[in-house]
């Protein structure tokens, strides 16, 4: 299916000028337009529509995605912490993991959301599943 053709850019919407600053909009739980609105009503449920711009997000798929980087990102911090503690301390593999564990749980709980806000960018900024791929200014163009 081809990709649908890019939008004007709406008027008094400042558009994000690269990837990287939509996704860092997005990992801060912020609309990836306009970086004004929160992008989430609940824990993990993205508004249907941004508050301030209007940018129906119904169509994003973040699914497993978020998870998958949450993940990720929890392993490489709590990989360390865990050589540390097996090789210099004289712990128990019981200690270990009630050390381990909860950290692990609350550093996947909070990467989760800006994860997904991340996702939810990304899908944005490539016009991926329902979001229409929109003009932004090219640097040194001011039309």
């Amino acid at each position: 299916m081809p990709d649908p053709a890019p939008t004007a850019q709406p008027a008094g919407i400042d558009l994000p000028h690269s990837f990287g600053a939509a996704l860092l909009r997005g990992a801060r739980c912020r609309c990836p337009r306009c970086g004004e609105a929160r992008l989430f009503r609940r824990w993990l449920k993205p508004y249907d529509t941004c508050p301030a711009c209007t940018l129906d997000i119904s169509g994003q798929r973040a699914d497993d995605f978020p998870a998958y980087i949450s993940i990720f990102v929890t392993g490489h911090l709590l990989a360390p912490v865990l050589i540390v503690l097996a090789s210099d301390f004289a712990l128990s593999s019981t200690a270990i993991l009630a050390i381990i564990l909860p950290l692990a749980v609350a550093f996947m709980l909070l990467t989760l959301q800006p994860a997904k806000g991340a996702v939810i960018a990304l899908q944005w900024w490539h016009g991926m599943h329902g979001f229409r791929a929109e003009r932004r200014p090219q640097p040194g163009n001011d039309a």
